[in-house]
């Protein structure tokens, strides 16, 4: 071997070693970090193809639920009249619910239930009619629209009794509207009475005080800032107010009196506020006798079943109320598995 072959050949080795193995370790590290981020663009592709098949299935669900309550309100609007002349067929009792506040805006106002006593009045196969009461009270002036027209009707179909049937309390403006009728029954743990007049507010003259605000009030007319609750309480002013109450406690007892005559008891608690349980009612002559709805109209009636009058809101509030809801629980869930997913 030549000098020159002897020269080359440690000079092409030593390179070889270290140089080629430097760059062996080299590629193979690019090559996984291109692996790696191969991975990370697969995933990320997975995942939004697995959101588009989420937004598609709930798409598909929201159309199908759209439709599902278009034909509900269709078949609500074409066949929701005649349901209501078919369960009036045949003799039966009237049922009329008053239930919650009485007020205007409520379910139990003057204008619901009215309409609902002239409908069971005015129909021949209702042979008697029975108001289920639970509510706690509320407007006199609805109430006494009520009692007025109670004891009208009573008077044009005079064949046709009324009974009250109180289920958990008939109190204050309740009884205002039970008194107009034929009998009342309770349940005996039923609460019964509070015949009397309240009204409150609240006094912020002394946190205003304290906090440094001042009360500006500009008034035509010496008492239009009667009772206001941002300025000083007047003893007039609650002199005259306390003659309000006590003539709408008067008119109330008047009306209890008309409606149960001598069937009250000589007590003087009747008419303090008090409520009593429907045994205790009964004692009292503030009720008739203890029973359900289904008790008097099969025992005291004679016609057992019961046909509802009470005042329905429309189909169509019922529909988008329910609308509602269903959306937003469809919505809120969705959130939910996106939220749950995107961890």
């Amino acid at each position: 071997m030549s000098d020159w072959e002897n020269d080359k050949n440690p000079g092409w080795g030593a390179p070889d070693e270290s140089g080629g193995g430097r760059a062996g370790r080299g590629v193979s590290q690019a090559r996984q970090e291109s692996q790696r981020d191969w991975k990370l663009i697969e995933k990320l592709v997975m995942s939004l193809q697995s959101e588009q098949r989420k937004s598609r299935r709930w798409g598909v669900f929201f159309k199908l639920l759209t439709f599902g309550y278009l034909f509900a309100l269709l078949y609500l609007i074409q066949f929701s009249g005649a349901g209501s002349l078919n369960a009036t067929a045949g003799r039966h009792t009237a049922l009329i619910e008053v239930t919650g506040p009485i007020a205007a805006e409520e379910l139990a106002s003057a204008d619901n239930i009215v309409g609902s006593l002239q409908k069971a009045f005015k129909e021949p196969d209702a042979v008697a009619v029975i108001l289920r009461i639970n509510s706690p009270g509320g407007s006199p002036v609805q109430a006494g629209y009520i009692y007025d027209e109670i004891k009208r009707l009573r008077g044009e179909y005079p064949d046709k009794k009324v009974y009250a049937v109180i289920s958990d309390i008939g109190a204050s403006g309740a009884y205002y509207i039970a008194a107009a009728a034929d009998q009342i029954y309770a349940d005996q743990a039923s609460l019964v009475g509070s015949i009397g007049v309240v009204s409150g507010g609240f006094g912020f003259t002394g946190i205003m005080d304290k906090l440094g605000i001042e009360r500006r009030l500009y008034t035509a007319g010496a008492n239009k800032a009667f009772l206001d609750p941002f300025s000083p309480e007047e003893e007039q002013d609650v002199a005259f107010w306390q003659q309000v109450l006590e003539t709408t406690h008067r008119q109330f007892i008047e009306k209890v009196r008309e409606g149960r005559g001598d069937r009250l008891a000589d007590d003087d608690r009747l008419f303090s506020g008090l409520v009593w349980t429907g045994e205790q009612a009964l004692e009292l002559g503030l009720v008739d006798g203890l029973g359900s709805s289904a008790h008097v109209a099969r025992q005291i009636v004679g016609e057992k079943e019961l046909v509802d009058y009470s005042h329905q809101p429309s189909p169509l509030r019922n529909l988008v109320d329910q609308l509602g809801v269903s959306v937003g629980e469809g919505v809120a869930r969705y959130l939910s598995e996106a939220r749950f997913e995107l961890r």
